[in-house]
C-alpha cells in the first residue's frame, strides 16, 4: 500500500484518480481549495477509511506531517471559462503551486507527477504533436495564463529533476467523461448540455478544426502507469487519443446520441484557438505500454448519461459564482 497525495482531488480528473488509487489499495490524501473543484465528485471517497480530504490552496506552502510515496499535481483551472475568470490566480496556481509541491516532495522523498497539458504546444505547427516540439504559443494572448503557466511549471519540474528530484510530466490532451462540469466551456460538455436542454449546438469557426478525445478512464490509467515507470524517466509523455475528429463531426455524433433536433449555430472562432490537436503517443506506447481503449461512441454515451442525471437532479452555479481561493492553512474537510 502506498500513501498518495492528490492536489486538485475534487476536480474532474482528480476525483477519478482518487477513486482508482483507493481501488488499487492505496491510502489517499486529497487537497483542494474548491476554486473549481466540487465536493460532490468525492461523495463516495469521503466515506472511505483510506481517504482524507484537506482544504488547501497550493499557492501556499504545505504543512502536512504525514509521509507520502507519490504526489500527483492536478490542481489548476483547466478550461477557458474557468481560467479566464482570474488569469493571475491561474498563473500562480501553476507556478507557485508546483514550486511548493517540489519543495514538499523533496522533504518527503516522494515522487512527483505534474499534470501538464497539450496547450504547451499552442496552435501547433508540427502535426501530430510530438514531445520534442517546442510549440507555437502566444505568450501575451488571453489563453497565455494557462498555456504559459503550464510551460513554466514544466521548466521548474525538469530543473528539479536535473538536481535529483524524482519527477514525471504528463501532457494531457482533450479528456472527457462523467464529472465534467456543465459550465466549464469545453466543447464536449457544451454540446451535451445544449443538446439535452433542446438548444442549438454552438460551434465556433466552421467546424473543420480537429481535436482528439480521450475517455477519462483511459487517461487515469496512463497517469498511474507514468507514476509507476522507472526512476529517471521523467517524460514529458503525451497522454491522449490519436484518433482525430473534426469539431463538426463531434457535434453530429452528440446530436445523434442525445436525439437533439435544434441544429447547429456557428460563431466566430476564439482568439488563439488551436486549429488542429492530435497527440503522437509513440513514447507512451514504448515506455508505458499505454494507449486509449475506449471508443468515442462508447465514452460519449457514458458522458451523456451522466449529464442527463446531473441536469435533472442538480442545479449548477454559474462560472462567476465559483468560490475564491481559501487563505487558511490546510484543514481537513468533513464528509
Amino acid at each position: 500500500m502506498k500513501r498518495v497525495l492528490v492536489a486538485g482531488a475534487a476536480g474532474f480528473l482528480g476525483s477519478h484518480l482518487c477513486h482508482r488509487l483507493l481501488a488499487a489499495g492505496d491510502s489517499v490524501v486529497g487537497l483542494d481549495n474548491f476554486l473549481t473543484g466540487n465536493r460532490a465528485n468525492l461523495r463516495r471517497e469521503l466515506r472511505h477509511q483510506r481517504f482524507k480530504l484537506v482544504e488547501h490552496d497550493i499557492t501556499r506552502p504545505l504543512q502536512l506531517s504525514a509521509a507520502f510515496d507519490d504526489i500527483y499535481n492536478l490542481a489548476c483551472p483547466a478550461s477557458p471559462a474557468h481560467y479566464a475568470e482570474d488569469p493571475h490566480q491561474t498563473v500562480m496556481i501553476s507556478v507557485l503551486g508546483i514550486s511548493n509541491l517540489i519543495r514538499f516532495a523533496g522533504q518527503k522523498s516522494a515522487r512527483l507527477l505534474q499534470a501538464s497539458t497539450s496547450e504547451v504546444y499552442g496552435d501547433p505547427i508540427v502535426h501530430p504533436q510530438r514531445e520534442d516540439d517546442f510549440g507555437n504559443v502566444n505568450c501575451t494572448g488571453p489563453r497565455a495564463c494557462y498555456d504559459e503557466g503550464k510551460r513554466c511549471a514544466e521548466t521548474l519540474l525538469f530543473d528539479a529533476g536535473r538536481h535529483g528530484a524524482d519527477v514525471k510530466v504528463a501532457r494531457i490532451f482533450n479528456t472527457y467523461g462523467p464529472r465534467m462540469q456543465a459550465n466549464d466551456g469545453r466543447v464536449v460538455s457544451n454540446f451535451i448540455v445544449q443538446a439535452l436542454q433542446g438548444k442549438p449546438l454552438t460551434l465556433y469557426g466552421d467546424g473543420s478544426q480537429t481535436r482528439s478525445f480521450c475517455y477519462v478512464d483511459d487517461l487515469i490509467t496512463g497517469l498511474m502507469r507514468l507514476m509507476a515507470s522507472p526512476a529517471g524517466f521523467a517524460g514529458p509523455v503525451n497522454l491522449g487519443n490519436p484518433d482525430e475528429v473534426t469539431v463538426l463531426e463531434l457535434a453530429e455524433r452528440i446530436a445523434h446520441i442525445t436525439g437533439a433536433r435544434a441544429g447547429i449555430v456557428f460563431k466566430p472562432l476564439p482568439v488563439d484557438d488551436p486549429r488542429r490537436r492530435r497527440p503522437d503517443i509513440s513514447r507512451a506506447r514504448e515506455h508505458l505500454g499505454w494507449r486509449p481503449a475506449t471508443p468515442l461512441e462508447t465514452g460519449l454515451t457514458e458522458t451523456v448519461a451522466y449529464f442527463r442525471s446531473t441536469l435533472r437532479y442538480r442545479r449548477r452555479p454559474a462560472v462567476g459564482a465559483a468560490r475564491q481561493p481559501v487563505a487558511t492553512e490546510g484543514r481537513e474537510v468533513a464528509a
